[in-house]
């Protein structure tokens, strides 16, 4: 007989700071990086059933649910950490945008890890998920901690942040293009910065704000400054950033009511096509 099916919420994180210091021998970038977890978030159920294949399904049909995914990848790699393998169905109710710098993917990986591992009576612990899960991909050990948390190595050493009280209003914008990671740390050597674009550290009662992948992604991608100097210019914003990789760009408003209005004024700037989101840290 089937176990009750489990639904986890698998929130998006955004990068407060991101430092890129050095490329290193396995090809990795070494990144020191304070990451968040945020309220916009998918929804992951997974069920461990008495036969049949294994199934994944997704909300969003342009989302390929082969073994590329990172959902599947997660699965197998637990399977195979385990020594033995099942029947699962594996459902992703999608709301956090592809190829945004916000970890959706990275995200569903860690909820199939964590449910995987409660729904088989929990064999592994703690310590050993973080590690099947650096296997997977570099953000996903972070997600398993659903806090602020400090990533060094390539990210997948993670430290939760003993003190973050802040919840801090947000308002993301996610224009209708993806930027490929590996390509932006590729250029990051040989980037420069633009003139007229703030790429200076943002002091903030939180900490520092910064992203070093802003200067390689910035020349390629012309909206993504305009749209940081357009958020800064605004009198909601504390500060604005672009989170991991790109493409998404957001700001960090001074209250929740800031951040309704500041995204009803970027709908009006970028029109349908724009994803726009109004969140905050968790």
């Amino acid at each position: 007989m089937s176990l009750p099916p489990m639904k986890l919420s698998s929130p998006a994180k955004i990068n407060l700071s991101l430092r890129v210091l050095g490329r290193r021998e396995d090809g990795f970038h070494a990144v020191d990086t304070r990451m968040c977890p945020i309220s916009l978030a998918d929804d992951v159920t997974v069920t461990l059933k008495g036969s049949g294949d294994t199934v994944l399904t997704c909300s969003d049909p342009t989302i390929p649910t082969n073994d590329g995914n990172l959902a599947l990848k997660a699965l197998h790699a637990f399977e195979r950490h385990l020594g033995t393998t099942a029947s699962w169905e594996i459902h992703l109710e999608k709301r956090i945008p592809h190829g945004a710098g916000l970890g959706g993917g990275s995200s569903n990986a860690a909820s199939v890890l964590l449910a995987a591992n409660e729904l088989s009576g929990s064999p592994f612990s703690a310590n050993e998920l973080s590690s099947i899960a650096a296997e997977i991909g570099s953000d996903v050990p972070f997600f398993l901690h659903q806090k602020a948390c400090d990533a060094t190595g390539r990210g997948e050493i993670v430290t939760p942040v003993e003190h973050f009280p802040w919840k801090l209003p947000l308002v993301l914008l996610k224009p209708p293009f993806g930027i490929p990671t590996p390509w932006a740390y590729k250029r990051w050597v040989e980037s420069v910065e633009m003139p007229g674009v703030t790429y200076a550290t943002q002091i903030c009662p939180w900490g520092p704000m910064v992203n070093d992948l802003e200067r390689p992604v910035f020349e390629k991608w012309s909206l993504l400054p305009t749209l940081k100097m357009w958020l800064l210019d605004q009198p909601e914003t504390q500060a604005a950033l672009m989170s991991g990789s790109g493409s998404t760009v957001f700001a960090v408003t001074r209250s929740t009511a800031d951040a309704g209005l500041l995204a009803e004024r970027a709908r009006a700037l970028c029109g349908e096509s724009t994803h726009i989101f109004v969140a905050e840290t968790l």
